[in-house]
């Protein structure tokens, strides 16, 4: 796990044990009203294990809150890199999808190297 899904995951717990106790709750009656053990309440809490979507909604529910309350005052991490559009990668997707169904160790190895050398072709037309 990434350091900053773990990050996020202990700010959730922490949230929810915060929201838990405002109500005056034990972790006993919350593990109640969602239907699953205490410990797993204590689990999600201490972030040893990743609240689901669909647990952190009826978590939410269930102490009154919105969904957002969980990521209110969650630190900004380092900014991310926006994903480029699928369309850009689809070829590149195609074509290792296609090389990784390729069986025979002769055949990948003679593929690999003609695409080697038609890139080095195009790295050296694009500089000249």
């Amino acid at each position: 796990m990434g350091k900053v899904a773990k990050r996020v995951d202990d700010h959730v717990g922490e949230r929810i044990r915060e929201r838990r106790t405002m109500m005056g709750l034990t972790q006993e009656h919350l593990a109640k009203a969602l239907d699953i053990s205490y410990q797993q309440v204590q689990k999600y809490e201490t972030g040893a294990n990743r609240v689901s979507a669909g647990r952190l909604y009826e978590i939410a529910k269930r102490l009154e809150v919105d969904v957002a309350y969980f990521f209110e005052h969650l630190e900004p991490s380092t900014a991310s890199i926006p994903l480029e559009h699928g369309g850009k990668n689809r070829s590149t997707i195609e074509l290792v999808r296609n090389y990784s169904e390729i069986e025979e160790p002769a055949v990948r190895s003679a593929v690999s190297g003609l695409i080697k050398s038609l890139a080095g072709k195009e790295r050296r037309r694009k500089s000249a």
